[in-house]
């Protein structure tokens, strides 16, 4: 993806566009495919996820053409969460027969965000780095559920409505397979450092 965002991302920062406006905006998009799922627009929804993920790579291709910040990797991560949980909550106001599924999957989602997160905070601490995803603005521990399968999920949410319950419960079961893996591989590396 980088190999053809970066050419726009150039353009957009040459225009005085920054990463931070293009995160914003991607934020907003996804807020607005909440909003149709809530109001079951759920064709709607797909274009505004769409778009919400094409602006999560353009705003990482301008940060790249310009100046990466600390505050620019920190905006794009919450962005990105509250995008993610925004859609479960939609579900559960479109349908509320859909809140328990909807309440577990961000339940969900609050285990691999914050192991994910405690993680690169020992890291950044310890001075543990990788660069297998490319360079971020910090450590990213790998899992069954991350951002891209997230998206999948969305995407699917939005194409089977009629199936939420079953995709929430199923892939917030993932979720917990991606949390205690994560755990687990945080006491292999800091369990014994004092």
């Amino acid at each position: 993806m980088d190999r053809l965002l970066n050419p726009v991302g150039r353009g957009l920062a040459a225009r005085g566009v920054t990463a931070n406006h293009i995160t914003i905006f991607g934020l907003l998009l996804g807020l607005a495919a909440a909003l149709c799922v809530a109001l079951q627009r759920f064709d709607l929804a797909f274009w505004l996820i769409a778009l919400n993920r094409v602006a999560d790579g353009l705003d990482g291709a301008v940060a790249r053409a310009s100046v990466a910040t600390d505050f620019g990797g920190y905006l794009d991560i919450v962005c990105d969460f509250v995008f993610y949980s925004a859609i479960p909550l939609a579900f559960a106001v479109a349908q509320p027969a859909n809140a328990i599924a909807s309440a577990f999957l961000i339940f969900s989602f609050i285990g691999t965000a914050s192991s994910f997160l405690a993680f690169a905070i020992l890291a950044e601490k310890h001075n543990v780095s990788t660069e297998i995803r490319g360079r971020k603005a910090f450590y990213y521990i790998g899992g069954l559920t991350e951002g891209a399968e997230t998206i999948v999920l969305l995407i699917a949410m939005v194409t089977w409505p009629g199936y939420f319950i079953f995709m929430a419960f199923g892939f917030g079961l993932l979720c917990w397979v991606t949390t205690i893996t994560r755990i687990h591989a945080a006491y292999g590396q800091f369990g014994e450092l004092q």
